[in-house]
């Protein structure tokens, strides 16, 4: 109908074939924008990057090829887990004019990636990594999260423990960026004793020392962040050393996600988690996606791609408000900082230094009439939450 209106009015105001040659010329004047998606698809955590990969697709398939209007391309790079190799994607990005990149699930490649966006002038607007440093002292005009800042979904954690009545804790998480703030944001909550404090290697597979150390500290209950491949292995061997039954776990939400309950059977079942979504979110949005995103690929979303379709649509709201000229990046800037879109958690509002403020839950992993493992929501732990670190943003 667009193009039938189009062609009248141009024969209207040119009388015949020369208008009509016109037209193709005038459908190309809409260039695409392209979106970089810097992404883990590689390494035992592969599936994390495919489900933001996926979700930002999803996104963009649902309004034809478009966000906020605006014709996009998606630009997929696997990162594979180095932050080199991020860099190197990222600096190569810039050199192409690529002005909006998102998708890095792992700090540790965040960190080597952000600078090179923001010193070139884009936009970074994160879909899962929310590093302590970005948050705070190192904020940026031009750097945004979707998702969360790395500790609160661990502060949350710590609410949630001390609802269950956990007093005495251990504690274990990779050793790098993430892994830190993950332990900081739980201690910071937790009103128990800390009987261990663990770091692991990022790329673990084996946790059997880990666990026995943990047989012997007598402790109420363990929190763990392991994402991805680690976190199933870890789940696994928690279910196998006899701990499940005595000594029951707490973990955020990605930490047990849609895949890794597939990988590891029952192992999920009884388990609590710290979350700002679940696939059993109760508000239009969420359903629609999760019965999309089931539909498009033949699997539940997890967390991340819940997190990426979010991010999909704030960047759609920038597009919309500059009508894909990048060069107004004055008008993007104060879109995004708006954040005015149907977010799957139902709310969202950005915060000061450019984070969500949004509520975190208790959930607990269970099996429904089916005998699927779903993540059912206990209750609210943190209302309007703010990070840790905006008070030490300095927004320019």
């Amino acid at each position: 109908m667009t193009l039938t209106i189009t062609k009248r009015g141009l024969l209207a105001a040119f009388a015949g074939t020369a208008a009509l040659a016109a037209l193709p010329a005038l459908a190309q004047d809409a260039k695409p924008v392209t979106i970089g998606v810097i992404t883990t698809l590689s390494t035992p955590a592969g599936y994390i990057g495919e489900d933001v990969r996926d979700a930002i697709q999803l996104a963009v398939d649902q309004e034809g090829g478009k966000l906020g209007g605006v014709p996009v391309t998606l630009r997929v790079e696997d990162d594979t887990l180095k932050p080199a190799n991020g860099k190197q994607i990222a600096d190569k990005m810039a050199a192409d004019g690529v002005k909006v990149v998102t998708g890095i699930i792992f700090s540790n490649v965040l960190a080597a990636v952000q600078p090179s966006i923001i010193d070139a002038g884009g936009f970074y607007i994160s879909s899962n990594a929310g590093p302590s440093p970005f948050a705070g002292e190192k904020c940026n005009p031009n750097y945004f999260v979707a998702s969360y800042q790395n500790d609160a979904f661990h502060e949350a954690a710590g609410l949630g423990a001390n609802e269950l009545g956990y007093k005495k804790m251990a504690i274990l998480a990779p050793n790098y960026q993430a892994g830190r703030d993950a332990l900081e944001g739980f201690k910071r909550t937790y009103k128990g004793e800390i009987a261990g404090e663990i770091y692991t290697k990022l790329d673990q597979t084996d946790f059997s020392v880990e666990l026995a150390r943990i047989k012997s500290m007598g402790v109420d209950a363990i929190y763990q962040f392991h994402p991805g491949g680690a976190g199933i292995n870890f789940a696994k061997q928690y279910a196998n050393s006899g701990l499940k039954g005595t000594v029951p776990m707490i973990l955020p939400s990605f930490s047990m996600d849609a895949r890794m309950i597939d990988a590891t059977g029952d192992a999920a079942d009884g388990v609590y988690a710290s979350a700002l979504w679940t696939t059993e979110t109760d508000n239009p949005t969420s359903k629609a996606f999760v019965e999309a995103f089931r539909k498009a690929y033949g699997r539940d979303p997890t967390t991340y791609a819940a997190q990426a379709y979010d991010t999909a649509h704030l960047i759609g709201t920038g597009l919309a408000a500059t009508g894909g000229d990048m060069a107004k990046a004055d008008d993007f800037r104060a879109a995004l900082r708006e954040g005015k879109f149907d977010s799957v958690r139902g709310k969202f509002k950005m915060g000061a230094n450019q984070h969500p403020v949004q509520d975190y839950f208790l959930t607990k992993f269970e099996k429904n009439a089916d005998g699927k493992i779903v993540q059912n929501v206990v209750n609210a732990v943190a209302t309007d939450h703010v990070d840790h670190y905006a008070a030490n943003c300095k927004m320019n």
